[in-house]
């Protein structure tokens, strides 16, 4: 390799040099081994790779393949957002860097670290003679080194680089493993890209301790009762690297401390040889995430290391903390199967139960991986009608949608008028009248709490926060409230659901109440209090429920503040089901129709659960008709943000309600939700193979109220901005990186929060 020395003197010291080598033509391709289907695709038909300096990052090298644009594609350039102009590679030794040769011509070959473990991306270097692929090669491993040790690569020898020549490695597991402490586990190009972004992870750069007093808190822990501790090693998220660095050289201690014994008042806290340096309290607010293959937990903001064995005691013992802390009360005391029920919620990625191995959408994967020539007209002619709103009141915000099945309309409430829209036919939204002054049949105004359309599109039932025990319903053609439903003089209506998840579409009359504790059917023909006696069923405890979703059969799955969801096959009856609760309010809930799978919403997380029952005497039926076996829950999946992600967001996660995608005969396919400025569209399919942080995301100038998918449509979302209505593709929602979240770099926190949370 130091054939190379004085051209390496010329292009590698001068630190002015953006950039240090370049291939000008080859082609980008992303390789699925194993994948019958399509085991090599072709990403980029022409492009440039690049070794570039990260600026103002000592030591730290990027690898940039660069598309090259043909004629009459150079209008796709007037919108960086919205092309795929370039794929960026933080240079380290996890990308498992190799050359190799296809058809006659040189490749290099990395892994794909947002990919699944065995996608690779392969650079065929069309042309390239032997001399520039082997200097191109040599300096990325000079790049890893420098990486690595943090210092300048002009002295190394061969040898020195050997290291970073990568082999394949067959690794063989005992019981006790070879992996007797972190120190022993500094080899991290095994990490997967469970849920620490493996692009990112580097074990052995080694910044200097941060000295400053303030960066430590203010109460020692080794005086507080520890529940759980084990070693490991830190890491912090670096904005500017895009990656995740070692915090610390030497092995840490990552323990949960009790702060106020007695008051489920947990910490987790990260101590060295100085004394503890983290400290958190234990709360969903955390954004935990747990990642078996990696053995890591990362959290905002900051990334915990890796512990084998250990992993599973400390995941248990945090799980266990945070359950108490939400309770207050020792989870001893929970019955074994709801212990069991807790701790299975923090799993990490796993396919689910009975998923059809589908082929992937190929005309989703286009639109993720080619430029949309459209897109950037489309969005912005969606941006542009901001006065679409122009007709509502200036001084009231948006603060509910509601979408129809027919004439292609969606309502959205501003104080107390409604807004209504249409859907044209290029898939736009506009504005098409105001429903005036939301009124009782007496003429007192009022803002409705709650929506629900009803009899096919026909009427609006309307909650009247001021008038707990009455609906009212709205003649949409008249614009107008014509009756009001008295419900019963000593039961609330808190919430309310169809009948059924379609009823909308159908003449049905009745419709779900729901009270704090109780359920009941709403029947607007009958004389007097509209409560069918005969199916009301109100319940002991004080359940608070916070939700109701019907099933295209009509049973229910109901949502409370305390956590629990509760399935049942009809009003007036016990629930088959009762899943206890994880602690977390839940806000909102939704179901397939079918009934095999629900989505439950809270602040900083969803829960997913899927209701059939896989073993015992009932295997094969589904939660809503009969109870699971004691020892055979449904184990829930949490749907959450990367750590990553959050960062760049700079603001706290607040979910609105998640919902699928809904329409007769038409299977669900996505989940979609809101949180601050941000929509958030999960693939329903890849989550059902295990892929939980397979999200996308659109970013908007203004907080995001609500969206939900137009009716029996998987790829148009509608969207209730706080001034604003607009619809949107689903194909243009971006994967998450720096740019598609697009908060300056000015705004977001410092790395020094990451330590400074004292007590």
């Amino acid at each position: 390799m130091n054939i190379f020395k004085s051209l390496l003197g010329k292009v590698w010291q001068d630190p002015n040099a953006a950039e240090v080598v370049k291939i000008e033509m080859g082609q980008l391709y992303l390789v699925r081994p194993g994948n019958i289907r399509s085991s090599r695709e072709c990403i980029y038909n022409e492009a440039i790779a690049t070794i570039r300096r990260v600026p103002a990052l000592d030591h730290n090298f990027q690898l940039v393949i660069t598309r090259v644009y043909e004629d009459g594609d150079q209008e796709l350039l007037e919108d960086e957002d919205e092309t795929d102009e370039e794929r960026v590679f933080l240079i380290s030794e996890e990308l498992e860097f190799r050359s190799g040769v296809t058809d006659d011509e040189p490749t290099f070959i990395w892994r794909d670290l947002d990919g699944d473990v065995d996608e690779l991306y392969e650079f065929v270097a069309s042309g390239t003679n032997e001399p520039t692929r082997a200097f191109f090669e040599t300096c990325m491993y000079r790049a890893m080194y420098e990486r690595k040790f943090k210092a300048s690569a002009d002295n190394t020898k061969d040898s020195d680089l050997d290291q970073f020549i990568w082999r394949p490695v067959i690794k063989a597991r005992g019981k006790g493993g070879n992996r007797k402490s972190p120190k022993n586990q500094q080899d991290s190009g095994d990490l997967p890209s469970d849920t620490v972004d493996d692009s990112t992870v580097q074990s052995q750069v080694m910044p200097a301790k941060p000295t400053s007093a303030a960066a430590r808190p203010s109460f020692a822990s080794s005086s507080l009762p520890t529940v759980s501790s084990q070693e490991g090693h830190i890491f912090s998220w670096n904005l500017e690297v895009e990656g995740f660095v070692a915090e610390r050289e030497e092995v840490v201690v990552a323990k949960i401390v009790e702060r106020t014994p007695g008051n489920f008042n947990y910490w987790l806290i990260v101590t060295d040889e100085d004394g503890d340096f983290v400290s958190h309290k234990i709360s969903s607010d955390m954004n935990p995430r747990w990642a078996q293959r990696t053995s890591s937990l990362t959290w905002n903001y900051a990334n915990g290391g890796r512990y084998d064995k250990a992993y599973d005691a400390f995941k248990t013992a945090f799980a266990q903390c945070l359950w108490e802390t939400l309770h207050g009360v020792e989870f001893r005391k929970a019955k074994p199967d709801e212990q069991a029920y807790v701790i299975s919620s923090t799993t990490e990625d796993v396919e689910m139960r009975d998923v059809e191995d589908e082929d992937e959408d190929e005309e989703e994967v286009e639109s993720e991986l080619d430029p949309d020539e459209e897109a950037s007209e489309e969005e912005e002619e969606e941006e542009g009608e901001g006065d679409v709103v122009s007709s509502m009141p200036q001084g009231e915000r948006n603060s509910q949608l509601t979408i129809g099945y027919k004439g292609d309309r969606s309502y959205v409430v501003r104080g107390n008028n409604i807004g209504v829209f249409s859907h044209s036919s290029d898939d736009q939204v506009k504005y098409y009248a105001t429903i005036s002054k939301i009124s009782t049949p007496k003429g007192k105004e009022f803002k409705p709490q709650e929506v629900m359309l009803h009899d096919q599109d026909t009427k609006m039932v309307l909650k009247n926060p001021s008038d707990s025990h009455s609906l009212f319903s709205m003649d949409i053609e008249r614009g107008k409230v014509v009756e009001e439903w008295k419900i019963h003089e000593d039961i609330t209506i808190d919430h309310i659901a169809p009948d059924n998840k379609f009823a909308q579409t159908t003449r049905e009359q009745t419709l779900v109440g729901a009270s704090h504790n109780a359920l009941f059917r709403v029947d607007p023909r009958i004389p007097g209090s509209k409560m069918v006696e005969s199916q009301y069923k109100q319940y002991v405890s004080k359940n608070k429920f916070s939700g109701v979703a019907t099933t295209a059969s009509g049973k229910l799955a109901v949502a409370s503040e305390k956590g629990d969801i509760r399935l049942f096959d009809t009003i007036g009856k016990n629930a088959k089901t009762a899943l206890p609760p994880l602690g977390d309010p839940i806000l909102g809930i939704d179901v397939t129709a079918s009934g095999r799978w629900i989505v439950a919403t809270t602040k900083t997380y969803l829960l997913l659960i899927d209701t059939l029952i896989g073993e015992g005497r009932y295997a094969g039926n589904l939660g809503f008709d009969r109870s699971f076996p004691a020892n055979a829950k449904p184990m829930p999946r949490r749907l959450q943000l990367r750590s990553e992600h959050v960062a760049y967001m700079n603001h706290d996660i607040s979910f609105s309600v998640a919902r699928f995608n809904q329409g007769e005969g038409q299977e669900e396919n996505a989940i979609v939700t809101a949180t601050g400025q941000y929509v958030i569209a999960w693939d329903f399919a890849k989550v059902k193979k295990g892929q939980l942080d397979k999200y996308e995301i659109k970013k908007y100038e203004d907080m995001v109220v609500q969206d939900n998918f137009k009716f029996g449509d998987d790829k148009q979302i509608i969207v209730a901005l706080q001034n604003n209505v607009l619809a949107i593709n689903k194909k243009n929602l971006k994967r998450p990186t720096r740019n598609s979240l697009a908060v300056p770099m000015s705004s977001l926190q410092s790395r020094s929060s990451i330590v400074n949370s004292p007590y």
